[in-house]
């Protein structure tokens, strides 16, 4: 059984990181705080620590237990639909009519306060139910297939997502110098925005 670890804590992380990786609203946050400068221990530690529980409790089976109330995923469904349409229409918003001094450079951006930066980090992790869906439910049902080894599925989809946002936040500092130009992130935006609208209808589409 040994030699089955390696193998199943690198197939947890390539899953994780397949599902971690996807332009969202989280990740595009998190890159903007890297370029800022701002929070990034705090806000890298937020998204890593919030996976790893979400991720936990779906090796653990609470995406089992959910998947056996159809009523349950449908609500899900239908509040993270709308939740992604919402978003990706700001974003499409900000895209097509960006902020004046949107430019975000690494030594002068105007960036708010920690606190907000932490409260919005919140939000935006855990109050989109895409999010649920990918880590207890997908997840979960994966890890569920690896039987006794389902916890080093779960280790490696947890360092996945570890490397992930501290990659993206801290690695965002080596492209600041692209990516404080506005229409950098009127890019961003509308590719955040594309993904979102199409996630959302998607969702939508499923749950009704």
């Amino acid at each position: 059984m040994n030699s089955d670890i390696l193998p199943v804590a690198i197939a947890g992380f390539s899953t994780g990181l397949s599902l971690i990786v996807a332009i969202g609203a989280q990740n595009a946050f998190v890159l903007r705080q890297g370029v800022r400068r701002q929070a990034v221990l705090a806000v890298v530690g937020i998204c890593a620590a919030s996976d790893a529980a979400l991720i936990a409790l779906g090796v653990a089976g609470l995406g089992t237990a959910v998947a056996a109330w159809p009523a349950v995923l449908t609500a899900v469904g239908l509040a993270g639909g709308g939740y992604l349409l919402c978003y990706g229409a700001l974003a499409a918003r900000r895209a097509l009519r960006p902020a004046s001094g949107q430019a975000l450079t690494a030594e002068g951006a105007s960036t708010g306060s920690i606190r907000t930066a932490v409260l919005t980090c919140l939000a935006l992790t855990w109050l989109n139910p895409h999010v649920y869906l990918d880590t207890v439910l997908l997840l979960g049902s994966v890890a569920a297939e690896r039987g006794s080894l389902r916890w080093v599925f779960g280790f490696g989809a947890i360092l996945a997502s570890l490397v992930w946002f501290a990659g993206l936040a801290y690695g965002a500092r080596l492209l600041s110098g692209i990516l404080n130009r506005p229409a950098a992130w009127r890019i961003l935006d509308a590719l955040v925005a594309l993904t979102m609208l199409t996630m959302g209808a998607m969702l939508l589409a499923r749950s009704v």
